[in-house]
């Protein structure tokens, strides 16, 4: 029964959450407000929105792609098109569990390419990892180029940013300190998890001894550009946001980022905080709310369709494995 409810509560919480957040958007606009927001959606140019979803394939083809640099060194060379159904399968049930696509995607792997599965999740984690701080890095370089706008702005939400960091750090010292305790003890259940985390660390380690650092740089960056540049392109959908420079939509491509990882898929909270911070350069609610929710209604059909796609093929094309 504990072990149901901690499912459930994994699974309905974040969205109950997100269904909160629509009814939230929905009902904090007037009658006028939804009837504007859904002429935006309804009138979006198929141009520019066809552009942002096309950015986006090209994007989850490349990580495929660059995820078989870091099988590489660990000797197992995957399929490419299986690396590619196997990637858009991970975004699809991501939309219905949080985090839950990584998991499919080691067991996809091992499945039907025999990657043991602590190696094939430890390539994910290396990936989750360079991809944290090529957030990071347009983080810092959102901070740079509209410090005075996003400090003034967070100052007046009573935002700690020193308290912040302060509770990131002891959460990164907290971390250290279990892995140690973890090493040292030699219980059968520690024994088992230090075989696991051994794995894992292979699959991340796989990152210093890949022949193709150069490609793989090349896909990671490339990466970083289709996902700026498919939020990039939404902005000529919407009237109030053609206007709005790459630095400034920059604020608002990472709030949407930090919402995607709360709630399934950014369900809610993604034109929620895409619209509060294209707010803070002066676009009303009306579009910033368009904007978020074309974005956000796009991807996600993308996702689905492809995803769909994807869970029918993977097995068909590989009967004999």
């Amino acid at each position: 029964m504990g072990s149901s409810l901690k499912k459930f509560l994994k699974i309905g919480v974040p969205i109950a959450f997100g269904l909160f957040l629509v009814w939230y958007s929905y009902s904090s606009t007037t009658p006028e407000e939804r009837k504007q927001i859904i002429h935006y959606i309804s009138n979006a140019s198929p141009f520019w929105v066809t552009v942002s979803v096309v950015m986006a394939i090209l994007s989850h083809i490349s990580r495929a792609i660059r995820w078989k640099y870091l099988l590489e060194p660990l000797g197992y060379r995957p399929k490419t098109l299986n690396s590619i159904l196997i990637v858009l399968i991970s975004y699809f049930a991501n939309l219905g569990i949080p985090r839950s696509g990584e998991i499919l995607r080691a067991t996809a792997l091992t499945t039907y390419e025999k990657v043991p599965f602590e190696k094939g999740f430890g390539t994910i984690v290396s990936e989750r990892v360079i991809d944290l701080l090529m957030l990071l890095l347009i983080v810092m370089v959102t901070l740079v180029l509209q410090t005075d706008i996003i400090l003034a702005f967070l100052e007046e939400k009573g935002v700690n940013i020193i308290g912040a960091i302060g509770i990131l750090l002891v959460g990164i010292v907290g971390l250290f300190l279990a892995t140690y305790i973890i090493r040292k003890s030699k219980s059968p259940f520690a024994s088992k998890l230090k075989t696991f985390l051994n794995g894992l660390l292979d699959g991340v380690l796989s990152l210093f001894k890949m022949k193709k650092k150069w490609p793989f740089i090349f896909h990671t960056l490339f990466i970083w550009v289709a996902y700026v540049g498919m939020f990039w392109v939404i902005k000529h959908t919407v009237a109030e946001t053609t206007s709005l420079s790459l630095s400034e939509l920059l604020v608002a491509f990472v709030a949407g980022a930090f919402a995607m990882s709360t709630t399934n898929g950014g369900i809610g909270l993604y034109p929620i905080a895409v619209s509060a911070a294209l707010g803070i350069f002066g676009v009303s609610s009306v579009s910033g709310d368009a904007f978020g929710w074309i974005m956000w209604i796009a991807q996600t059909l993308m996702v689905v369709v492809f995803g769909t796609i994807s869970f029918i093929v993977l097995p068909l094309l590989n009967r004999n494995r």
